[in-house]
């Protein structure tokens, strides 16, 4: 009797189980990239990748993850292992709903007539390979929400720049700045090179909530990034911009000073790197020695070159804030040597003294 009880409670929980719906997340790094989101994503911890695949958060839904980095599926289109067959059921709407992660840049096939820049795939009736390019056609119409992740698949990246042969561009030039999924989600753009470990990993908890009715839309800045992860420049979470105001600029690297004359766009970037650091709160570029080169910004690389040079405009604001600076210091100064020192009813000497006066 109490093995048919028990068999019959099974079932009921299995059915629960199986009628809640899966989320499935489709990684895709074909694109011109050096995979180097994926690698970043690995050290993630707020939340971390593991966290997100196994659902051990408060309120997810059941997710499933099918990322080359952690996939255990391999082997050929239509081999018994397929991870590759997780791509083409999106296509069928087979898995729904699922979100389109795009790692790497989107070159334009349009300009090389002869052969392809990159694929992920064969196509099981050509047998010849899918185009990076024709898989956004495929799955983004169906797609929950498409996230570019990294700044080669947000903006083009190393590889968009001028002179390129590829054409490469970020998935909203490709796909257009208006686009919007069938749920009315924006393109989702989280860029870095490589991305921020948790910005990726916090993006992608938002989005799953957002899907359960948890969180109203994604709130996106007019580049499409979240605007609480890119809401404040570099240097507002930078350790060295107390430096900036004071007017004390770096001239040479292994300086705590301000690095602006090093070459830092820190005051223009919108990156919470300096801010939220770069592993377990620990890092972030300017926070180690290393000048911010904006690779957040969609720009990147072409306006803020050459590297290491001073940014256009900061010989004007650093001389002004050396100028102000020095004011700044020697006000600070004065003030410091009066506070730096113990109050008058503690005096030094043989008597001691506490500043109490009997009520009596």
């Amino acid at each position: 009797m109490n093995a048919s009880t028990d068999t019959v409670a099974d079932p009921a929980a299995s059915v629960d189980q199986r009628d809640e719906p899966t989320i499935h997340i489709l990684w895709i790094n074909a694109g011109l990239s050096c995979d180097g989101d994926s690698v970043s994503l690995t050290a993630a911890s707020q939340p971390s990748i593991e966290e997100l695949a196994l659902g051990a958060l408060p309120g997810l839904p059941k997710v499933a993850v099918h990322w080359p980095l952690i996939d255990f599926e391999c082997g050929p289109v239509q081999g018994a292992d397929n991870f590759v067959d997780w791509f083409f059921k999106g296509e069928r709407g087979e898995i729904d709903p699922f979100v389109l992660v795009v790692e790497g840049s989107i070159p334009n096939e349009r300009v090389k007539p002869e052969g392809y820049w990159c694929g992920f795939g064969d196509d099981p009736e050509t047998g010849q390979p899918i185009t990076t390019s024709e898989w956004l056609d495929r799955l983004t119409p169906k797609a929950l929400a498409v996230v570019a992740m990294g700044t080669c698949a947000t903006y083009g990246g190393i590889h968009a720049m001028a002179g390129n042969p590829t054409g490469a561009m970020g998935v909203p030039d490709y796909l257009g700045w208006d686009w919007k999924s069938q749920a009315g989600i924006p393109i989702v753009c989280v860029p870095g090179c490589p991305v921020h470990p948790d910005n990726a990993s916090e993006t992608l908890l938002y989005l799953l909530y957002q899907a359960t009715g948890a969180a109203p839309m994604i709130p996106l800045d007019a580049e499409l990034r979240p605007t609480w992860l890119f809401g404040a420049t570099v240097h507002e979470g930078c350790d060295r911009a107390g430096y900036y105001e004071q007017g004390q600029f770096a001239e040479e690297y292994g300086s705590p000073q301000c690095l602006v004359k090093l070459g830092c766009w820190g005051p223009v970037v919108k990156c919470n790197v300096p801010k939220r650091g770069w592993i377990n709160g620990v890092g972030g570029c300017p926070n180690v020695g290393g000048i911010c080169i904006a690779c957040t910004m969609p720009g990147f690389p072409d306006k803020f070159m050459p590297f290491m040079d001073e940014p256009p405009g900061a010989q004007v604001s650093s001389t002004a804030s050396t100028v102000y600076g020095s004011v700044v210091r020697r006000l600070r100064h004065f003030t410091e040597h009066t506070v730096d020192r113990e109050p008058k009813w503690r005096t030094k000497g043989e008597k001691l003294t506490t500043g109490y006066r009997a009520p009596w």
